[in-house]
């Protein structure tokens, strides 16, 4: 008999400004040096609204709103799976920070500079519909 995998579930915000998307590089773990867009897990009591404006708050001590949802990723990592609802959010006001040990780096992609192979795996989805949005609007 198999054990099934815990399920994680999350929140990342696609921060968008002057038409460029934030993405930070990863300090720490398995994944440690690809970029994800900022989030985190949600709390029990949480909506994943209110999850996303504490994990920006507590990561890049940035105010956002939450904007318009973008999708809802499902990945199967080797130890967990990874149920993570994706939603644009602008700055309130402040800068995004880089709390030491967590990033190692910022970033504002252009579209066109979103590279999957940058990504954490689940992350290379959020950059699919991304690039498939862009597409859809034209």
């Amino acid at each position: 008999m198999t054990m099934s995998k815990r399920e994680v579930r999350a929140v990342a915000a696609v921060i968008v400004k002057d038409g460029k998307y934030f993405a930070a590089k990863r300090g720490y773990g398995f994944l440690k040096g690809y970029f994800e867009f900022p989030g985190g897990k949600i709390e029990k009591g949480e909506t994943p609204e209110q999850a996303l404006v504490r994990e920006i708050q507590e990561e890049l001590s940035s105010d956002i709103t939450v904007l318009e949802k973008l999708l809802t990723v499902n990945y199967e990592y080797p130890d967990f799976i990874l149920n993570m609802e994706v939603f644009f959010a602008s700055l309130k006001e402040g800068r995004l920070l880089l709390h030491e040990g967590i990033h190692l780096e910022e970033r504002f992609f252009a579209l066109s500079e979103l590279d999957e192979s940058l990504f954490c795996p689940a992350d290379q989805l959020i950059v699919k519909a991304l690039k498939a949005r862009e597409i859809a609007l034209r």
